[in-house]
């Protein structure tokens, strides 16, 4: 008696659905058409014998056996996508595809900067990049989704190695004339818990703020409004409140155009670790640390 053995691309289609919990969205991440999706899936079911989704008109059901599938796809895929790198990593390094996470606190103050010169320096790198929360960036690095992560520690990222590049100080923003004569920096007795204006939760940023801060009232306090750094100064500049941002926007003009202000933080750890991120025993572990070595080099340039 044979047995039918699922695809590779099935099973990406699958943990996709559980992912996204919609068939339009798991087509995107797969870059298919939705009825190419729903076809493999159905295909699948159909050579197993077995339902594995249940399909109304709103909602998208697992069964339980499509969840402990969807579980061991993850693996599997995970193990395959380790069996590529390690023939990528026995070629030239940093000269193929590379899919790298990067959050929205650090993409668009450091790549515009760094990513041209990377590309002159290693022209047959493929770098793909996708900008999401740090939640989940670290669950797509853990999926196999993307290679490695561009990410702001301290953060709970599970099983992994890493290199530094720099640590990134975290600066208060706050609008002209209040206070009027601002000090050279700020010490966190000073913020006004009930002005404080945060990203909402997803962000590191946020808990970075907060633990730089040392004032467990503030957490309590703060109003956690901001979907970006550039909504947050923006909120400030109409004297809605105070924020903390990274010294990296500043440099990259984050403030340019409107009227806010801001000092360093004067406390403890007011800094956030700027570093490459990837899955222990990677076979590229190799590449990564000399991709974080070129940012590194690239950033004092």
């Amino acid at each position: 008696m044979s047995t039918y053995l699922p695809t590779l691309k099935q099973l990406q289609y699958l943990v996709a659905l559980e992912e996204h919990g919609h068939f339009g969205k798991a087509a995107d991440a797969c870059f298919v058409t939705q009825s190419t999706l729903s076809a493999g899936i159905r295909e699948l079911e159909s050579l197993l014998g077995l339902m594995l989704v249940e399909r109304t008109r709103r909602v998208v059901r697992f069964t339980p056996l499509g969840l402990k599938m969807t579980t061991k796809a993850h693996r599997i895929l995970r193990e395959a996508e380790e069996l590529a790198e390690m023939a990528r990593s026995a070629g030239k390094p940093l000269a193929d595809d590379l899919r790298m996470s990067v959050i929205p606190t650090i993409a668009p103050f450091l790549l515009p900067k760094l990513l041209p010169a990377l590309r002159k320096q290693y022209p047959d790198l493929k770098l793909y990049l996708r900008e999401e929360a740090s939640a989940a960036a670290v669950e797509a690095l853990h999926h196999g989704v993307v290679d490695c992560v561009l990410l702001a520690l301290p953060f709970a990222a599970g099983d992994i190695e890493k290199a530094k590049l720099f640590d990134d100080r975290l600066f208060v923003a706050f609008p002209k004339d209040d206070p009027r004569d601002p000090p050279d920096s700020i010490s966190p007795d000073l913020i006004d818990e009930s002005k404080l204006l945060l990203l909402v939760d997803g962000h590191c940023l946020k808990d970075h703020a907060l633990a730089a801060c040392n004032r467990p009232e503030l957490r309590a306090s703060a109003t956690m409004l901001g979907t970006s750094l550039h909504t947050l100064v923006q909120m400030v500049d109409n004297g809605l409140g105070v924020t903390l941002i990274p010294e990296m926007a500043v440099d990259a003009g984050l403030l340019n155009g409107t009227d806010v202000q801001a000092r360093p933080l004067n406390a403890d750890h007011a800094t956030r670790e700027i570093a490459l991120i990837w899955r222990t025993n990677s076979p590229r572990r190799e590449e990564f640390e000399m991709l974080a070595a070129a940012l590194r080099a690239l950033r004092k340039n």
